[in-house]
């Protein structure tokens, strides 16, 4: 059986919750009109009781007179019976014509134990409210010492509530079938931006076309929300995806050139025979496929890696770190802030990034020249940089510089062009960033857990950036 649509099951929703709102609304009124009839009639049995009563007491001999005990309650007549204390009937209403009433429980608790009260009782076929009260000894009087029952028919109660039972079932129905038209008319208008949602995911989907967006505008209703957000998960997707397709162009570009050389030079090789130029030339070309194979793998590796969490993290002494590094470049030194600067992460990314920066320094920079590896640690944030004494970059070129297979003019041969973006792509996984200005290259980390509540609680002072002690 197929599953009913999301508007079918919000019509019958909205038909069902009306329909038993309508019954319930009508049940109470129903049952309060039903008290009300059923309180106001047996008010008026009571009445009248009360004045056969005082009719028994003042003028006993009127009691058995024509007429006298004639009387309505509400819109029927009032059926009136009045015994002595042994229960013989003394007079009756001439609405009982031939009949009597029964002698019910009332009746038998007015003349035994001289209390009043209320029952049901049927009079042949018709339904019956009695109230039976007890009749004083003053005055005198056949009926002396006994009692008095007045009746009134409850058919009229009837005769008004079951109309009204049946208007409120047709009321329920009516509601219920106006309730279910309306929600299907109001759903329909709901989820039409839901249905053109839809469609335009469905042709983004069939034409595979990167550059079409869902809908023709945003709300700021629920729909309006989930199409720029969807438009902007697009958005980031085409964005991801000119990048994968400039990094496969750039990266076919770099390795065409070696690749190109490599194949030269073998064939010259196979025509000339093999020298040492020649095979010179080939282990370079093969050394820099390497490396350029390796930079790729690594970054490809840093864009798929997710960023480290409590399992897989380490903390990370970035001073211990830049002291590793600095052990392997002899023109390097370490300077690091009075604090620690620890970090949690990835130790091998961060260790490779800060080599990238150190290489890129020794290959960028005058020969030779010294090479400054500064750790600080900040209130929030920790930051490795590395300076070399050469000019450095211009804002233009800084802002480019962690960009894929970029290279300044003039720049120093070799080099893949990745190592930057690799340092970028590190920072950014380890919930850092990176930047450069003029000769000195940054990066920024966030501290571990443990040490930022130690500096919020004022337990430990981090030393500033600029609080540098030489190692």
């Amino acid at each position: 059986m197929p599953r009913l649509t999301l508007r079918v099951r919000v019509a019958l929703a909205a038909a069902l919750a009306i329909a038993i709102a309508v019954t319930l609304l009508g049940a109470a009124t129903l049952t309060l009109v039903d008290r009300q009839l059923g309180r106001s009639l047996d008010d008026g049995l009571r009445d009248r009781a009360v004045e056969v009563a005082r009719l028994v007491a003042t003028t006993p001999r009127l009691v058995t007179a024509a007429g006298v005990l004639e009387g309505r309650v509400g819109t029927s007549a009032a059926y009136v019976q009045v015994v002595d204390d042994q229960g013989r009937i003394v007079a009756r209403s001439g609405a009982l014509g031939g009949r009597v009433l029964p002698q019910g429980s009332a009746l038998r608790r007015a003349l035994n134990e001289r209390v009043s009260g209320y029952e049901d009782v049927r009079l042949g076929d018709e339904p019956l409210r009695v109230y039976a009260a007890p009749l004083g000894s003053i005055g005198g009087g056949a009926a002396a010492g006994g009692a008095v029952a007045v009746a009134g028919t409850t058919s009229s109660i009837g005769e008004i509530v079951d109309p009204l039972r049946r208007l409120v079932l047709v009321a329920a129905l009516v509601a219920a079938a106006l309730a279910g038209l309306l929600a299907v008319l109001l759903t329909r208008r709901a989820l039409r931006p839901l249905t053109r949602l839809t469609d335009d995911a469905e042709a983004i989907a069939r034409t595979g076309d990167p550059s079409r967006r869902l809908g023709s505008g945003a709300g700021s209703d629920e729909v309006g929300r989930l199409t720029a957000t969807l438009n902007a998960m697009l958005d980031s997707l085409a964005r991801a995806r000119a990048r994968e397709r400039r990094f496969v162009d750039d990266a076919s570009h770099e390795l065409r050139t070696p690749l190109t050389a490599l194949r030269g030079n073998a064939a010259y090789v196979a025509r000339h025979g093999a020298d040492g130029e020649a095979l010179a030339d080939i282990e370079a070309d093969a050394a820099r496929l390497t490396e350029l194979l390796d930079d790729l793998l690594a970054l490809a590796r840093e864009d798929a890696a997710a960023r480290p969490n409590a399992i897989t993290a380490e903390t990370v002494d970035l001073a211990e770190l830049a002291r590793t590094v600095a052990a392997d470049h002899p023109a390097a030194t370490v300077t690091a802030g009075g604090g620690g600067a620890l970090v949690r992460g990835d130790r091998a990314a961060l260790e490779r990034a800060l080599r990238n920066l150190v290489e890129n320094a020794e290959r960028h920079g005058p020969a030779g020249g010294a090479i400054e590896i500064a750790v600080a640690g900040g209130a929030r944030t920790a930051r490795l940089a590395v300076t070399d004494g050469g000019a450095g970059l211009t804002p233009a070129e800084a802002e480019r510089a962690f960009q894929r297979f970029w290279r300044g003019e003039g720049a120093a041969p070799g080099g893949s062009g990745l190592g930057l973006a690799i340092v970028r792509a590190t920072a950014e996984r380890h919930g850092g960033s990176a930047r450069a200005e003029g000769a000195t290259f940054t990066i920024e980390l966030p501290l571990s857990g443990p040490l930022k509540e130690l500096s919020k609680n004022g337990h430990t002072t981090l030393a500033s950036p600029d609080a540098k002690d030489a190692t």
